[in-house]
């Protein structure tokens, strides 16, 4: 089942970015002569118009080729003009741009649905509360609901802790009810290490309590689910886009690299815990596809933006040596990113390490 729901996942993603590339190319004029799901040799094909929809070997990708697209190409003299190479640059920034903007359009969609459906939110009433921490001096316990604090409504446990955390050495005015009795405390939260999501140490205010573990089922109306789903969707792709630069910066390990089998192994885990974990996860991995294709990396979309940038400031292309330079440049830098997944991949199946 594993499988089943790796390959739907990765088929529906590329499906969509492909999708992009082809609604597009067909408004802007330009012929398309294959749509591919998948890579290597066809499978299933079918012709229908002046498009070939093909099904292919390996479910690892796929691609739309354009009439007058590859380097060196002559496009015959009937159909010149509705070759790739034809368009203006800005007809063509929009072809090559539209596969990522359609797999963050997907991931918007995908989020606003799971909004609408419902998402699960931790209620902020007390479970335990540590030994000598600033919560059992102020005289919190367990079952006790925080509703407020300050001059701020509290109803779930990630808006007290986004306060909490922001106010160490802080006092703090807790509204708490419980059993219908309600009550002020003063808490001041402890300056505590903590490392965030990348692994680096920052300091946060703790009080020392845990959750009593009841959750509430949070659903929205369209318009709000759209724009929780778009909101969503902009904080993932700044998280992508920052674990990017702490690579490079060397604050975040490789080891966080994953491929294929990482992706296999996350799909079968999220589709066994429901259908909306699932969804997430083909959400998360659409916007990362999407931003990663946008990287100005020879092979990749951003790659072709950054020559069509360079010919809008040149008034000419590059060369077609450059070209196929740059693109052998591309691949093996690709490759190489592959090569690293993989390694990876195998080394957490082998040692039995958890997923990142």
């Amino acid at each position: 089942m594993t499988t089943i729901y790796s390959v739907a996942l990765l088929g529906v993603l590329i499906f969509v970015h492909e999708l992009g590339h082809f609604l597009l190319a067909k408004l802007c004029g330009v012929k398309v002569l294959k749509f591919s799901l998948g890579m290597g040799p066809k499978l299933l094909g079918k012709t229908v118009g002046e498009t070939e929809y093909m099904l292919s070997v390996f479910p690892i990708g796929g691609y739309v080729k354009m009439h007058g697209e590859d380097a060196g190409e002559t496009p015959v003299e009937t159909d010149r003009q509705r070759s790739f190479t034809a368009q203006p640059v800005f007809k063509r920034v929009l072809i090559v741009v539209a596969g990522s903007v359609f797999n963050l359009i997907f991931a918007v969609v995908l989020f606003s649905g799971i909004y609408m459906y419902g998402v699960p939110r931790i209620t902020a009433v007390v479970g335990t509360v540590n030994e000598n921490s600033p919560a059992m001096k102020a005289g919190l316990k367990n079952g006790d609901a925080i509703i407020g604090i300050n001059d701020n409504a509290i109803k779930f446990w990630d808006e007290m802790t986004a306060i909490i955390h922001k106010s160490p050495g802080k006092t703090l005015q807790i509204k708490l009810e419980n059993g219908g009795i309600q009550r002020i405390v003063e808490v001041t939260p402890e300056a505590k290490p903590s490392k965030n999501l990348f692994g680096e140490q920052q300091t946060v205010g703790l009080i020392g309590i845990t959750p009593k573990g009841g959750y509430q089922l949070v659903s929205y109306g369209p318009f709000a689910a759209v724009y929780h789903g778009a909101l969503r969707t902009w904080d993932i792709i700044d998280l992508t886009l920052t674990a990017v630069v702490k690579l490079f910066q060397k604050k975040l390990s490789t080891d966080t690299i994953g491929g294929p089998i990482m992706i296999f192994q996350l799909a079968g885990k999220q589709a066994g815990e429901g259908l909306m974990n699932f969804l997430t996860l083909m959400a998360v991995i659409s916007i990362n596809l999407g931003v990663f294709n946008l990287f100005p990396v020879p092979i990749l979309d951003g790659g072709t933006l950054a020559f069509l940038a360079v010919e809008s400031v040149r008034k000419k292309p590059l060369s077609e040596k450059v070209m196929e330079i740059s693109q052998k440049v591309g691949l093996t830098l690709l490759l190489m990113l592959m090569a690293l997944a993989l390694y990876n991949d195998v080394y957490r199946l082998v040692t039995g390490q958890a997923l990142p």
